[in-house]
This record gives C-alpha cells, structure tokens and sequence, in this order.
C-alpha cells in the first residue's frame, strides 16, 4: 500500500509540474487553456473557472492540459487570435517545451535545497582498508578519518571518491586523523579494471579503502548550494542522456528498462527511508521525465517540436494526412514501449520470488 501511495504521489507532482509549465506558458502567450487535469480517464471532480476547468481524473498516472483550437479548427471561430493551431510555430514550440522545461526546474530547486538546508551523507571515515591495496602498504587503518587529499579539504566520502577517481595514476597527498593526532602520508593509486554503471569495463584508480557507515550533515552556502545543484542536475541530464544512447546502441540491455511497477517499488522504498531520500527519487525522475519528454519520438513533447519546426522551415502547417501518419507512428512506438516495460515488471517480480 505504501508503494502504490507513493508511486501515485511521485507521479501526481511530476506530471501537475509538467503540465503546470505547458499552462502557464499557454497564459503568458495568450493562448486559451480549455481544460487542466490531473490524472485521465473519467472525471471525478471540477473546478471552473474564468475560461479554464480544473480537473481531477479517474487514473493518476498521467494529466493534460487541452488548449483552444488543439484539435480542431471548427472552434477557433470566435476568438482565432487565442487558438493553438493559429500561433507561430515557434510560440507553439514554447508551450511544448515548458512541460519538460518545468520538469528541470523542479529538479533543479530541490537540488539545490538539499545543499543549502542540509542532507546526510557517508562521512569521511574510513570503514575498511583492503589487503594488497596502496592504502593498506602507506599505513592507513580503520576509523582513520581523512581530512586533506593535496591539500583540499574533504568532508565527504563523495568528495573522497571523486578526488580518487579523477586522480589517473598521480600520486595523493593525504592529511588523516587518528586516535586525536594529525598524520600525513603519500599514495599512488592502482589502477583496476573494473565496471560501471552500464556494466562496461574501464580502468579506475583506486586506494582500496571502503567507507564506513557513519553519517554527517552537511549543508553549503547559498551561492555554493546553487552551483552543487546546477552541476548535480547537469551530471544526471549527461548520465540519463547517455543511458538512453546505450540502450539505442544495445550497449545496455532493454530488460533493464522500469515501468509503473518497478516505479512503484522504488517509491515505497524511498519514502520509508525519509522524506529527503524520497525527494531525491522525486528529482532524479523529474530529470528523466524532461529528458524522454524531449526525445524527438511522435506525441511525446519533442516529437511534436520536430512538426512545429518542419512547419518553421516550409512555412505552413504540415497536412492532416502527414500528421495522422505521425501520430499513428508514435503511438505505435509508445505502446510497444509500455509492453516492454510491462513485461520487464514482471519478470522481475517472479526473478525475486
């Protein structure tokens, strides 16, 4: 029950801020906004206003938000001016992006609250130093608590671990604590080949030290928050675009690919972790929403900034029978897509049994 709340809450906010942003780009170029619902299917209750219903659909995991003269030139007659189809493309493009755009943004603001307000992290103490590693042979030990990587301060195990992986093979001059005294040695890394994340094998330096278990909070200035948000949002954005192109290449395996079930599992494991666990699960999604919002794919967001720029280059709109191939094209694409990842689920749920 936890998984399914919280799968409908995770989806619930991404998709009202997706839509949120497709609304309120609509309003600032004047276009009409019909309806904006949060969920589809059946209606189950309304709010109207001025020109605008508000709308809570029967299944959560998904909204819209209908725009005057979206479908169909019949009902642009009294007010054209304010009617979709009758906008630039490029103005047309503007309200498509924003959904993603927001989506971003999101992401972003969370990000950066995380560093400003706080968050726990693996310290900076070592849990345990490997046998036969560069670490062991210089003389660190366990509960050692490393300090200073040439002469940079570290707090973190995250900041540890990236001052390692960037290192090559140059040799690191390393400040530590142990028992209240302040010790200095010097260690080349070993380079090991080993996988990542997409399960390819690339050489890495390493010390062979493991972190411990202690946490710490930490948090940052403002202006440091805002720079640590922009840049974890950036490497998320790499990492899911890169993910995408792996799975194009078949470098990555498409049963690796998740749908509502696997979502589901994850959102109730974050929530019973804390609140900040499961805002960073919001934020990673959201940054994965934007960016497949953005794949050049027919009916998803970037697909239809594909048409609108086609329309920018010939200088019309593009005809109703190109347009229904399009669309039948996506749809296609979307439905063998939620097939696949459907099966995914399941397979997986009778892996674990």
């Amino acid at each position: 029950m936890i998984s399914i709340l919280s799968a409908i809450v995770v989806l619930g906010v991404l998709i009202l801020v997706h839509e949120f942003g497709h609304y309120v780009v609509a309003r600032i170029i004047n276009v009409k906004v019909l309806k904006f619902s949060l969920g589809f299917g059946p209606k189950i209750f309304g709010i109207r206003g001025k020109e605008t219903e508000y709308l809570v659909s029967a299944f959560p995991l998904g909204g819209y938000v209908k725009l005057y003269g979206e479908e169909s030139e019949e009902e642009v007659l009294e007010e054209p001016e304010r009617a979709f189809s009758r906008q630039t493309p490029f103005k047309k493009i503007a309200i498509v992006i924003a959904g993603p755009l927001f989506n971003f943004v999101f992401a972003i603001i969370v990000f950066i609250s995380f560093n400003f307000f706080g968050f726990q992290t693996l310290s900076n103490v070592i849990g345990d130093v490997r046998d036969g590693y560069p670490a062991k042979m210089a003389g660190l030990q366990k509960n050692d608590r490393i300090i200073k990587i040439n002469q940079k301060n570290v707090r973190t195990w995250e900041e540890i671990s990236n001052i390692i992986k960037t290192s090559g093979n140059m040799t690191l001059e390393i400040v530590f604590e142990r028992d209240g005294k302040t010790y200095f040695t010097r260690i080349s890394p070993k380079i090991e080949r080993i996988k990542n994340v997409f399960g390819e094998e690339i050489d890495m330096p390493v010390l062979g030290i493991v972190s411990s278990d202690k946490l710490i909070k930490i948090s940052y200035p403002i202006h440091e928050s805002v720079y640590r948000g922009l840049k974890q949002f950036y490497e998320l954005t790499k990492l899911t675009l890169i993910t995408v192109e792996k799975l194009i290449k078949r470098t990555i395996p498409v049963s690796s690919l998740g749908g509502p079930i696997m979502i589901s599992q994850l959102a109730g494991e974050t929530a019973k972790s804390g609140i900040y666990t499961f805002l960073a699960f919001m934020a990673l999604l959201s940054v994965n929403l934007g960016v497949l919002n953005l794949l050049p794919i027919p009916i998803l967001d970037g697909g239809h900034i594909v048409l609108f720029l086609i329309e920018a280059i010939i200088r019309k709109p593009v005809s109703d029978r190109f347009k229904e191939a399009y669309t039948y094209v996506g749809m296609l694409i979307i439905i063998l897509l939620t097939i696949t990842v459907f099966y995914n689920d399941i397979m997986r749920i009778f892996a674990n049994r």
